[in-house]
């Protein structure tokens, strides 16, 4: 596989020292880019699946919580955002023609991991949109010795009184040519530079959020905003698929937090109910990215993910 170096940004809250990044095309031709913290003597290495709008650099700090527990990570950037291809004129629109789209990343994420002999065995960490591609993954037969998901989009999570709404809108807009806007509510700026510390519905954590801001403002580059009508109606698609669809023969842990305002709850009950080998743990006081609460909260669940994925290995 043909991996050519890419840039990656250790000026704002690094990971573990040693992480690159590279380059990796997809089987469609697009340009997507991978980085991986190596770690002497990993027990595995865990594939981090990021949320919609997120990039490699902002898990640094949980590759560093990984990194203490035995893990080396790797993580990726999806089409139409981080550094990859962006697939608009206006870059800071997210968008996919369709969701099944990232599973092409997923393969070339696989491809790289191997190439580049990262120490196995590969677990999944999947959060939020990266649960919803990586349910799908794993469904479709991910070389995963377990998983583990936190705040996963597993539905849309729309307010009662504007779901027909936002329903009808997916299926015509992108019929009449307007498959490119933003939904109404939505703007072209990242959530964490639009709406201020108090009350955000990502962390409690001041220091993390600070993080994220200060990521986007030395980089850009990195930033998305709100998504296209093409991908909410995608998303609708590709939640609905994955729902009728039976959990896969395979240990998974889900963290919840208990103040999650982002995604849709009761597909994440109803899918961890129905999952033989899986339990779901609700995080008490946590917001949607249990992994950059504050330590209190952000501790004992990082201790939890790591007994669940060493506990099914054997030696």
């Amino acid at each position: 596989m043909d991996l050519s170096p890419a840039p990656l940004f250790t000026d704002v809250h690094p990971g573990p020292q040693g992480g690159v990044a590279h380059w990796a095309v997809t089987s469609d031709g697009k340009r997507i880019r991978v980085g991986h913290w190596p770690l002497d003597g990993a027990k595995g290495t865990v594939l981090l699946f990021p949320g919609r709008t997120e990039y490699i650099e902002k898990y640094g700090p949980t590759a560093g919580d990984l990194a203490r527990r035995g893990l080396a990570t790797m993580s990726i950037d999806w089409r139409g955002q981080g550094l990859a291809d962006r697939m608009l004129d206006d870059p800071l629109v997210g968008h996919v023609d369709a969701f099944p789209d990232y599973q092409k990343d997923v393969a070339a994420m696989m491809r790289a991991a191997r190439a580049l002999h990262l120490p196995r065995p590969y677990f999944l960490l999947a959060h939020s949109m990266g649960g919803c591609i990586g349910l799908r993954a794993v469904m479709e037969g991910l070389g995963v010795q377990a998983a583990a998901f936190t705040g996963p989009m597993w539905g849309i999570y729309v307010k009662p009184h504007l779901r027909v709404l936002a329903a009808t809108l997916a299926r015509v807009m992108p019929r009449i040519g307007r498959g490119a806007s933003l939904p109404p509510g939505t703007t072209t700026q990242p959530y964490v530079l639009a709406e201020p510390f108090e009350d955000n519905m990502l962390t409690t954590d001041r220091q993390m959020f600070d993080m994220m801001r200060d990521q986007l403002a030395a980089h850009p580059e990195l930033a998305l905003g709100g998504p296209s009508y093409v991908w909410l109606r995608e998303a609708f698609a590709e939640t609905a698929h994955l729902a009728a669809r039976a959990a896969p023969n395979l240990p998974a842990m889900t963290w919840l937090g208990s103040n999650e305002r982002i995604v849709a709850l009761p597909p994440i009950h109803d899918r961890m109910e129905n999952w033989p080998a899986g339990r779901l743990e609700m995080v008490e006081g946590a917001e949607h990215e249990v992994l950059m609460e504050i330590g209190a909260i952000r501790t004992p669940v990082l201790d939890s993910l790591e007994k669940h994925f060493l506990g099914t290995v054997t030696t």
